[in-house]
């Protein structure tokens, strides 16, 4: 089996509750990236987002990749726009497999209908879908480029977590 997986996709589309799971089934540490930049810098993402900016989050993130990267035997979750940098896509994708789980826009809409934990939705106002919609188009070109996708809509955890080890298997030597 290759060394990391990587779970990617939008927000709302379950990378780290599946990460969990998917870990546990694979007896592998889980490492959510955005958990661990919260923890680094003792600060909530929409915190860091309100007092330092977007860019900042982004290096923090970066630093994040480059360290978790580096590891191997792990499960990772992203955040849902780690991989709009093209830095940051190429050192997951050499260092495992990127799974990326997708999710209809409706589906993500209801899923991340709490404000305040969201900072890149949550600027958008009553327009949330259309918000959504757009960020998915934008990133369609880089979430295609994961190695394999799973739709998250209507399966259930088990079913996908299922799917995601079918396709693991191919990797083992």
């Amino acid at each position: 089996m290759k060394d990391n997986v990587i779970l990617t996709g939008f927000m709302g589309t379950g990378k780290s509750s599946l990460g969990k799971m998917l870990a546990a089934r694979l007896g592998r540490p889980f490492v959510d990236i955005d958990k661990k930049i919260e923890d680094e810098a003792q600060l909530s993402i929409p915190k860091i987002f309100e007092r330092f900016g977007e860019a900042h989050f982004r290096e923090l993130e970066k630093a994040a990749v480059r360290e978790l990267t580096e590891r191997r035997g792990l499960v990772i979750a992203t955040g849902g726009g780690t991989v709009k940098d093209e830095e940051n896509l190429r050192l997951l994708k050499s260092s495992g497999v990127v799974i990326c789980l997708t999710t209809a826009p409706e589906e993500i809409f209801r899923r991340t209908a709490r404000r305040g934990e969201r900072p890149v939705l949550d600027g958008g106002g009553s327009e949330r879908l259309e918000t959504i919609k757009q960020l998915l188009a934008e990133r369609k070109e880089f979430y295609d480029r994961a190695d394999y996708q799973v739709d998250t809509t209507d399966w259930s955890p088990i079913q996908i977590i299922d799917s995601i080890c079918r396709y693991l298997r191919q990797f083992r030597s």
